[in-house]
Parts: structure tokens; sequence; C-alpha cells
């Protein structure tokens, strides 16, 4: 038990067979040629094989070591044989071989009552470890049981708490996973899963019972404050801190994006109702999110237009270009904010552009006559004031 392993089939076997083998010709023989109707085996000399593999026959020598030092780390309390266990478990688990995980822990259980070992926070950690691997295997029934195993052993345990909420939610006990997850925030408020979960099983307890629902409940128990306290400080874990940092870049993204939709909604909806300058605005802060977002400035540049404001129109048109180049709207804003700045042959130039890349756009055909028209009404002017030498 513990320390016990395996016998590696097959290739352990086969070179005692041949060293066996190989000894007793050479007794026969004499010479090492034993039966003169058995062929020689190839790789093998003196009865013994010569970085053979004999599942595949390739050579093994230059296959790196596989690193097993973390099967020596130390767990809590328990013996060195009942550690590894453990250990190869966690590797196990945090390779997604749950299986596999499971059978070392349950190695190191039946070891601890086996030995007799007085340690409640370590068999406690063990029976949750374990749960977690029937919850993978979506085994909620056998989770329940460890998770509750683990908790007469350290009340007020984190983990097994989560984890059994989890598998009583599973299999629809909707009731007491909600005591189990509302006792874990009361020991921990960071963790974002079990304030989710509430949050969904109460909508569903609100449908299912109505009003009354809470008296439905079974009774939630209060968390003695010297509990809570000591996991307030307990050190977090590195794991932990990504996650929880990881969740909340997540949160912040989402609730970014929602903003900026809202916002991009409503400047759109007052361009409609003719509130340009308040949907400016409102481009504006969808821009303070998102400054990479092309059809902000578009969409801001139409309001400049609408408000005189030729110059930023223009600016606005300049930033959406460099995003995309090849942006229709942008040229053709643009070529009206020109226009309005009386500059008829940048105007000119950008409606051509337009043009050329989409020949059927009628208003940029029709802008092009009057601004054609302006630009020659401008030379002629510009003639017809210039003094003759």
């Amino acid at each position: 038990m513990g320390n016990a392993q395996e016998k590696p089939s097959g290739s352990g076997a086969a070179r005692a067979d041949q060293a066996s083998a190989g000894s007793g010709a050479r007794s026969r023989g004499g010479g090492g040629t034993g039966n003169p109707h058995r062929a020689p085996q190839k790789g093998v000399a003196n009865g013994t094989q010569r970085g053979i593999d004999p599942a595949g026959g390739q050579e093994e020598r230059d296959r790196p070591a596989v690193d097993t030092s973390y099967l020596d780390a130390p767990a809590g309390a328990l013996p060195p044989h009942l550690a590894r266990l453990k250990n190869e478990g966690n590797h196990l688990f945090k390779h997604g071989q749950f299986g596999d995980a499971l059978e070392k822990y349950t190695q190191a259980i039946n070891g601890c009552a086996e030995a007799g070992i007085d340690s409640p926070e370590d068999v406690c950690i063990l029976y949750s470890n374990r749960a977690a691997c029937y919850l993978k295997d979506g085994n909620s029934t056998d989770c329940i049981q460890d998770c509750t195993k683990a908790l007469e052993l350290q009340p007020y345990s984190l983990k097994p708490l989560l984890r059994r909420a989890m598998a009583y939610e599973s299999v629809e006990r909707y009731r007491k996973a909600y005591v189990d997850y509302k006792t874990v925030l009361q020991m921990d408020t960071g963790v974002q899963a079990a304030h989710d979960s509430v949050h969904r099983i109460t909508k569903m307890l609100i449908e299912e019972d109505g009003p009354e629902w809470r008296e439905k409940l079974p009774q939630i128990p209060a968390v003695p404050l010297s509990v809570q306290q000591q996991h307030r400080q307990k050190p977090v874990s590195i794991e932990l801190a990504q996650a929880r940092a990881a969740r909340a870049a997540q949160d912040e993204v989402r609730k970014k994006e929602s903003q900026f939709t809202l916002l991009k909604q409503k400047g759109n909806d007052l361009v409609k109702k003719g509130n340009f300058q308040e949907a400016l605005e409102k481009y504006s802060e969808c821009l303070a999110l998102k400054p990479d977002e092309c059809a902000l400035y578009t969409n801001r540049a139409i309001c400049f237009l609408k408000l005189n404001h030729f110059q930023e129109a223009k600016q606005d048109c300049d930033s959406a270009l460099q995003l995309e180049p090849g942006n229709k709207k942008a040229f053709y804003r643009r070529a009206l904010a020109h226009k309005g700045l009386q500059d008829y042959l940048s105007a000119s130039t950008d409606l051509q552009e337009v043009l050329q890349m989409d020949p059927n756009v009628r208003e940029a055909e029709q802008e092009l006559e009057a601004v054609t028209s302006l630009l020659r009404q401008s030379l002629m002017d510009s003639n017809a004031n210039t003094p003759r030498v």
C-alpha cells in the first residue's frame, strides 16, 4: 500500500526471460551457441538488450527524464508514502486525469484510516479533493457524500461547501445548494461563482415558491466570526489571485462593452432626431471607451458637419482613414468638410476617390458636379481679382 509500484508490462519480463535464455544457452553449449535451431536475437548480447525498447524497437538513450520531484513535496502532517499519493493525485487532476486522480486520493484516504492518522485537516483535504474528481466526472451523489465527510472533519471548510453546493445544484436540490452558497459567501464575499449561483437560484425559487420562497429554505448556519476572520486572514494562493484578477478583468470588459453599446445606440437615436450636439457628446464618450472604433469617427463627423464645425469633421475623417484607409464614408464626409472649408480641390479629390471605389454612389456624383462648379467659379474669381502686369 502507498509506495507499492506496479511492474511495467512487457519490458521487464522480456529482459528477464532473455537473460535466463542467454545464460542457459552458454551453460549447455559451452561457447554460448545454445540451440543450433534457435535464431540469434537482434540487439541481444550476453543475454541483455542494448538500448532497445521492447515495445517499439527504438532507442531510449536520448529520452529526457520525467521530473517527479513534485511527489516528494510535503503535504501537511501526512507521512511520506501518503503525501506522495496526494501529490500524485493533485498532478493528475491538474492534467485532467480525474479518474486516475480519484484512485490516488482513495488510496491516500484508506491509508490514513489504516495508519490511524489523526490529522482532520489533511483528511478533510483528501475528501474534498476526491469530491472535486467526482464533480468533474458528473458523480454528484458521491461528491456530496465526500464533501459532507470533509465538513464533519473541518466544519466551515470553504472548498467542500462550494463543491457540495455545485453538486446539489446539478441534481436540482436548489434549496440545499442555496444554503451552502450563502454559507460560502459569509466566509468569502469574493467567490463570484457563489454570487452568480445565488442570483440564479433565487430567480428559480421565486418562480417555484412565490413570495414565501425564503420560508421553505433550510436554516442557513451563521458562520462564527472567528472562522470568518481566519478565512480573511489566510494568504491568497497565486492561482486564486490570478483567477480573481482574470474574473475582474472580464467583468470590466463586459461592463465597458455594455456601456459602449448603450452610448452608441443613444448617439444613433439622437442623430435620427436631429439632436446633433447631444449625439456628438455620446459618440465622444464612446471614443473614450474604444478609441480605435472607426465608425465612431465617421458618425461624429456627421454631427460636426451638421453643426458647421468643418475642421473638426475633417479631423475625425482623417482619424477614420488612419484606421481604415479604404473607408468610403470617411472619404465622402471629408469631401463635405473640405467643401465647407472652401477647399474645393481637396473635396473633388476625395469625391473622385469615392467614385473610384463605388461608381454607383449617386450623392458623390452630385457633390462632384457641385464642387467642380464651385472650383471653376473660385478660379474665375481668383483670376478676376489678380492684377494684370
